[in-house]
């Protein structure tokens, strides 16, 4: 049987995906990461920090988590909000008994609503990164780019209002991006974005916005929602993972990081934030660890020469 012609044919065959938005590599081919300090593994938390209007929208699609019977879906819409007015001063408390500085990917709806919650992140020193408006504020194909335009120039100007610092960074819900996002991000001035989980390494496109991938695997929401998992074994599955890591970085000379993306309602809860305190305590007692907010990371990789 032979080949289809068309098939060689195809333009957009080439080494790696069929875009031109980034060079396509292997984390073996590239030159080493070094942390500073001579750490191996930066291992990076990320609290997602949502607003949850009480009707949710559909277009261009519903985002993650969002309410679900008919409205008012007073049940999801109020285990929500328990992660803005319990979970998430838990988190924050967590934070502060083992030392560690973090990114909140924040709606600029929870800064518009609770600034003395953004207030409380940057006295921490704490990093805020826009997570775009509230949980109805979903990018996809199909968005107007004018609309998706104002929904990032707003997202980020609310939140440099009410926190007195420009976000670089952004995180899309669901992650999710148009062919147009790139684009708008960079336009923006944002530095980095945190929507393509296709690596373990900050990298960049090729209109020099920088991707700092925060897998959805390793997320609280995944292993304890989706799957189904207890907090005790969320915990144990961040440890294997560090392990693994740290090994890695050892064979190989190079550093390796470690995204911890959690969630308020989930791990805020009173039955989990114990499993959670005991993660950050074991994490930042192994001399590999350096914890690091997602500006230190993209910085240290820059002057890295990576």
């Amino acid at each position: 049987m032979s080949l289809d012609a068309a098939y060689l044919e195809y333009p957009h065959r080439k080494r790696g995906y069929d875009h031109d938005l980034y060079p396509w590599t292997m984390l073996h081919e590239r030159k080493p990461v070094a942390w500073p300090d001579g750490k191996s593994v930066a291992v990076w938390v990320c609290i997602d920090l949502e607003w949850f209007p009480i009707t949710p929208e559909d277009k261009p699609f519903r985002a993650p988590g969002h309410m679900q019977t008919p409205y008012p879906d007073y049940r999801h819409y109020t285990s929500r909000e328990y992660g803005t007015r319990v979970g998430f001063y838990r988190l924050l408390d967590a934070l502060a008994k083992a030392g560690v500085k973090v990114s909140v990917a924040a709606n600029s709806a929870v800064a518009e609503r609770y600034p003395e919650v953004i207030a409380d992140i940057m006295a921490a020193g704490h990093e805020i990164i826009a997570h775009s408006t509230d949980m109805n504020g979903t990018i996809a194909t199909g968005l107007d780019e004018a609309d998706e335009k104002a929904l990032i120039d707003g997202a980020l100007g609310v939140l440099e209002r009410v926190s007195g610092v420009r976000p670089r960074g952004w995180l899309s819900i669901a992650r999710s991006q148009s062919w147009n996002t790139v684009r708008l991000l960079k336009e923006a001035g944002v530095d980095y974005c945190c929507d393509w989980v296709n690596d373990e390494l900050p990298w960049r496109f090729n209109n020099g916005l920088i991707n700092l991938p925060l897998n959805h695997e390793l997320s609280d929401r995944q292993i304890i929602t989706v799957q189904q998992q207890s907090a005790d074994s969320y915990v144990q599955q961040m440890k294997d993972a560090f392990d693994w890591l740290a090994r890695e970085a050892k064979q190989t000379g190079g550093g390796r990081m470690l995204p911890l993306n959690v969630t308020p309602y989930i791990l805020g809860l009173p039955y989990r934030i114990d499993a959670f305190e005991r993660l950050l305590l074991d994490l930042a007692g192994r001399p590999e660890v350096w914890f690091a907010r997602g500006d230190q990371i993209i910085d240290a990789w820059v002057d890295s020469g990576a």
